[in-house]
């Protein structure tokens, strides 16, 4: 589950207004994030801020029972993106600046405002999270770590008579031709891609997706991350094998450019079948 960390001064205001805004949209969309919130000079106990109050109860939600904390470094460390209302707040957070983001044009504190001034920041942490929840709905192309394979193994598992084990997949991390990408939705791994590259020619090894996250343009994805690692190679061409049969696969890999070059009886086992050879060619051959 993605952690989510909303961070401001004093945890009073700003960041307790995302917290609780934030989990009520995710809660209604049904998305599996966890969200939280703490201030880099809080004092660990004080209640919300008596107009932050008020500005998220015309919204119907209750922050009273909010109380607020100070950020400690294990909560920083957990969580997977650190949202700073302002960018002396990441600055103060240079050591995980690789997890923070702040809103375009910083969200101004409105501590010592009235309760106008407490509604046009909640209008502003609505428009922001709005957004952050739409980019959260689109998957994450990364290199696969170690700390994918399990999740990598068991999509194997969901989608294959014989799948990769850990063990096996784990020894491409160390294979300097292997270069594999896992797609992510809000933090879990719901699709990967495994590609070799050899000399000039790259190869497809693997290519899955959740059952239950397809169709969701993820294959796509994944796809095009491998076909732009090959031009990036400067390779000729990226091929793969597919199931005669996987006409849904097939059409697929001819969106992007693949064609049957031929065919390897028997390639697959469990049912035995044939294997179509789709090839996309980068480079005219002048032999």
């Amino acid at each position: 589950m993605l952690k989510i960390m909303f961070v401001c001064t004093g945890n009073t205001c700003r960041s307790p207004m995302a917290e609780y805004l934030f989990r009520a949209k995710a809660e209604k969309l049904g998305l599996p994030v966890e969200a939280s919130s703490a201030g880099l000079f809080a004092f660990s106990g004080d209640t919300a801020n008596e107009n932050a109050v008020k500005a998220m109860a015309l919204m119907g939600i209750d922050l009273s029972a909010h109380r607020t904390r100070k950020l400690t470094y294990y909560q920083a460390e957990q969580s997977d993106i650190i949202v700073c209302m302002s960018e002396s707040h990441k600055a103060a957070l240079s050591e995980f600046s690789d997890k923070c983001i702040v809103p375009s044009g910083e969200i101004a504190d409105p501590y010592g405002g009235d309760i106008e001034v407490y509604t046009q920041c909640l209008c502003r942490l609505e428009k922001f999270i709005d957004e952050l929840i739409e980019k959260l709905k689109k998957p994450k192309i990364e290199p696969m770590t170690k700390n994918d394979i399990a999740e990598i193994a068991e999509i194997e598992r969901l989608c294959f008579s014989s799948p990769w084990s850990e063990n096996a997949l784990s020894e491409e991390l160390s294979n300097e031709n292997a270069f594999f990408f896992c797609a992510k939705l809000f933090g879990e791994v719901c699709g990967y891609i495994g590609t070799n590259i050899i000399l000039d020619e790259c190869y497809i090894a693997n290519i899955a997706v959740k059952p239950q996250q397809r169709r969701k343009g993820i294959a796509s994805l994944l796809i095009e991350k491998a076909t732009d690692l090959a031009k990036e190679k400067d390779c000729s061409f990226i091929s793969l094998e597919v199931r005669k049969s996987n006409t849904a696969a097939i059409a697929l890999y001819e969106k992007f450019g693949f064609s049957v070059c031929g065919e390897r009886k028997n390639f697959y086992t469990d049912p035995d079948e044939n294997g179509l050879i789709m090839t996309k060619f980068f480079k005219q051959n002048t032999l």
